[in-house]
């Protein structure tokens, strides 16, 4: 054989080998190893224990590690800027609250991220129970005797809040825009700052997710004026929803997996399917209730719409309440 003709050989060979590489590559099964999923919020919190939650169903069906990295700040906008600019492999997850994903964007001047360009939704994971809270030696034991004493006593009353903008600060003025009321806003660093300052008394309402007060509500230290969602939770089935009493109010938090823009279509597809098996699970279905959260099965169309709807609403009542941080 010539030089020539074995020249020929080796490039044929290699670009032969080349190609079964590209084509086992192409074929590798997703994942082939661990996952992050990015929290933007601290440990402990309801969207790091729902993150929990479908991690470890997920780490299940993939025979991989899914780990769950905590990366708080800025109300959610630090993590949610780094799971942003993320490589679109799939291996870089983003499990995010609505707060951060659709009101930061219309209460910072910067979050660093683009709530629709920098993510391509996958799905929602969950519904949050939210409630209005009050001391037990709160005179008013439901919305209606709420709205009485507050218009008896126009600015007099104090309600509590995880902070300027937050999203219980809002639905707070929600609330007050809806009943005509005017209640004196008590901004905390924390929702469990707040919650604790009600149930020591020194400020007698609140809106507080379930996960942050359920705990407090079974042990009697706060008792619930109304739920802000628009049904009735499973976890407090006597409990009426404000709209009950103000008809057309209701809000109901949510949180969505998102993934860095640009992950391959397939790869979307199969996380999509895959956590949807997870929130069928009897046990994720029963940690996600002793939250006061319910599983909110979807696809990430769907979880695309939510984002734009929202975030036209949350950006009026940011707007309305005039929050805003620079």
């Amino acid at each position: 054989m010539t030089h020539r003709r074995f020249a020929i050989l080796k490039i044929a060979i290699l670009g032969l080998s080349l190609s079964f590489a590209g084509l086992a590559l192409a074929q590798e099964k997703f994942p082939s190893r661990p996952v992050t999923i990015v929290v933007p919020q601290a440990a402990g919190g309801a969207n790091d224990a729902i993150a929990r939650v479908v991690a470890q169903k997920l780490s299940e069906q993939w025979g991989q590690t899914v780990l769950v990295e905590n990366r708080p700040g800025a109300g959610g906008n630090v993590g949610t800027a780094f799971a942003a600019k993320a490589k679109n492999d799939g291996y870089t997850l983003l499990v995010n609250a609505d707060s951060a994903q659709v009101i930061n964007p219309a209460l910072y001047a910067k979050t660093g991220f683009d709530p629709i360009k920098d993510f391509d939704p996958i799905a929602p994971l969950a519904k949050a129970g939210y409630v209005l809270v009050a001391n037990p030696s709160f005179p008013g034991n439901n919305v209606a005797e709420l709205i009485a004493l507050a218009k008896s006593k126009p600015g007099t009353l104090s309600i509590a809040s995880a902070g300027n903008g937050t999203l219980n600060h809002l639905i707070g003025e929600m609330l007050q825009k809806a009943t005509d009321i005017q209640l004196q806003h008590i901004p905390y660093k924390a929702a469990a700052a707040a919650a604790t300052d009600v149930v020591g008394g020194q400020v007698p309402l609140s809106v507080q997710s379930m996960p942050s007060s359920i705990a407090f509500i079974r042990a009697g230290k706060l008792k619930v004026l109304g739920v802000v969602n628009e049904k009735r939770l499973a976890a407090l089935p006597d409990s009426p929803t404000i709209g009950e009493t103000v008809p057309g109010f209701g809000a109901t938090p949510w949180y969505g997996m998102f993934a860095p823009t640009g992950t391959p279509k397939n790869i979307l597809l199969q996380i999509q399917n895959d956590v949807a098996k997870a929130l069928d699970a009897k046990d994720a279905q029963d940690r996600l209730a002793t939250l006061g959260c319910e599983p909110f099965k979807g696809t990430g169309d769907q979880l695309a719409q939510i984002v734009k709807s929202d975030l036209v609403r949350w950006a009026k009542l940011v707007k309305d309440s005039g929050a805003k941080i620079d």
